[in-house]
């Protein structure tokens, strides 16, 4: 009986993260870019870039996680304050994703390299899949744990990082498909796609900009 709470709280953790990171990552929107930084590029480079940038992407964010809290209290950050500016710069990726500006015109002359390069850590993993609204859902996330769960902080930063790890298993597969799946698609597809996840992220960061303004005035009261 004892332990179907915690299990609860397991299962219930790895579906926010997943609900959390899937939009704010957003391997659909890096589709496009993978494919046409790894044109011509054969099938086992390919392979090799799209898994470590999940790789790369997935240390950034366990790295953020786990060193949330030293950060937080090197610099006197209250968790409203974090919960706040998370919101602020979530809800900020969701404008850019739900209102895009118009793509760079490339000048015709232009030297572009086409043979394989590393492309994995940048512009992949960082700013593509772990930019900085995935830092700040992490660390909002971190402190929002440790605030209202203190006792299972440490399961729930496992289901957190279990979360981690299937959100870039999804991406690796969606990069790994990136092409037919641009084709299938197409640029309108990819469009909508894009514009669905930035008003999912619009909502989250005006749930956590709400959450933390209400915090911070209860503590305020106190």
């Amino acid at each position: 009986m004892g332990r179907r709470p915690i299990n609860n709280i397991f299962v219930q953790a790895i579906f926010l993260t997943l609900v959390a990171l899937l939009p704010i990552t957003n391997p659909f929107s890096t589709a496009p870019l993978f494919v046409s930084l790894t044109a011509g590029w054969d099938e086992r480079s390919k392979r090799r870039q799209a898994l470590m940038g999940c790789v790369y992407a997935f240390f950034i964010l366990v790295a953020f996680l786990l060193l949330g809290s030293v950060i937080v209290d090197f610099f006197g950050i209250s968790i409203p304050g974090i919960r706040t500016a998370g919101g602020l710069i979530i809800s900020f990726v969701g404008f850019r994703m739900l209102f895009p500006a118009p793509p760079p015109v490339a000048l015709p002359d232009a030297d572009l390299p086409t043979g394989p390069r590393d492309i994995a850590f940048t512009p992949i993993a960082m700013p593509s899949l772990a930019g900085p609204g995935s830092i700040s859902v992490v660390l909002s996330s971190a402190e929002h744990v440790r605030s209202i769960r203190p006792a299972d902080w440490q399961i729930i930063y496992i289901a957190v990082v279990v979360g981690m790890i299937l959100t870039f298993i999804f991406a690796y597969f969606v990069l790994r498909a990136a092409s037919a799946m641009v084709r299938f698609l197409g640029a309108g597809g990819i469009d909508a796609m894009t514009r669905i996840f930035g008003f999912l992220l619009i909502c989250i960061g005006m749930q956590f900009l709400l959450t933390g303004i209400a915090d911070f005035y209860g503590i305020v009261r106190a």
